[in-house]
């Protein structure tokens, strides 16, 4: 795949046949790539999700596609904003491509009618220097391909059956370095820049309730409210309001 358009809007991007997981190979080539280089590849067969979770769908029917930012003068405590504003980048980027209604579930599955067709997956920098952001998108996977119930992909929700793979990638790339760079220009600040505004109007968890599985192990169930300065999920329960920096969440139908 040449992927013209979207070399044309990062500085560095590589197209890789195959890879065992696009944000392994990002990290251990980070010290002599720039800010917004790109790794590619139609055939992840070692990708990972969120929770240990492993991210692998049939070769050519799928793109997963990794990010090096390397944000100068942010501090760490702002570096929780980037997997948001790449959900939010990736549910615009989707929804040019289908016509059925698209969303955010925090912090950054991207969903098409309640299905996920997306999800990404941040790691540090060993030396802390910066992070590998990783974004695995379903392009064409047929419904008995799919790795679960709740999972769709873009032609099953409607994207046309020739979809071009460099139109979608161009299409997320252009929205997450738009927001990258208005991040970077507030100082990481997302209130100042409304750029939590913009990630709460997109984001479908805020006002349903929730059952959130925290890292512990434990369920906590309420109402998610909001999302804060920080980024964390505000959920209010019977035990007033609870910031949730992690966890995985399940929305609720009462």
């Amino acid at each position: 795949m040449e992927f013209r358009r979207s070399r044309t809007v990062v500085p560095v991007l590589e197209y890789l046949e195959e890879a065992g997981s696009t944000n392994d190979v990002l990290v251990a080539r980070a010290s002599a790539l720039p800010d917004l280089s790109v790794l590619v590849t139609a055939n992840q067969t070692g990708g990972r999700g969120r929770l240990g979770r492993v991210w692998v769908s049939p070769p050519g029917k799928a793109l997963a596609v990794s990010i090096l930012l390397k944000p100068v003068g942010l501090s760490l405590e702002s570096y929780g904003w980037f997997p948001l504003l790449a959900g939010l980048a990736m549910s615009r980027a989707v929804a040019g491509f289908v016509p059925a209604a698209v969303a955010v579930k925090w912090p950054n599955d991207v969903l098409v009618d309640g299905a996920k067709v997306s999800g990404t997956l941040s790691e540090l920098l060993p030396d802390l220097s910066g992070l590998v952001i990783g974004a695995g998108v379903n392009l064409s996977l047929d419904r008995d391909e799919l790795p679960t119930e709740t999972a769709t992909s873009l032609v099953l929700a409607g994207a046309p059956a020739d979809l071009d793979p460099d139109a979608v990638l161009a299409a997320y790339l252009t929205a997450f370095t738009g927001l990258y760079r208005e991040f970077l220009t507030a100082g990481g600040d997302a209130v100042a820049s409304s750029l939590r505004d913009e990630v709460v109007e997109g984001c479908h968890t805020v006002g349903r309730a929730v059952r959130v599985e925290l890292p512990g192990g434990a369920d906590l169930l309420g109402t998610a409210v909001g999302i804060d300065g920080s980024g964390r999920l505000i959920v209010e329960s019977d035990a007033g309001r609870t910031a949730v920096a992690a966890g995985d969440v399940t929305h609720l139908r009462y």
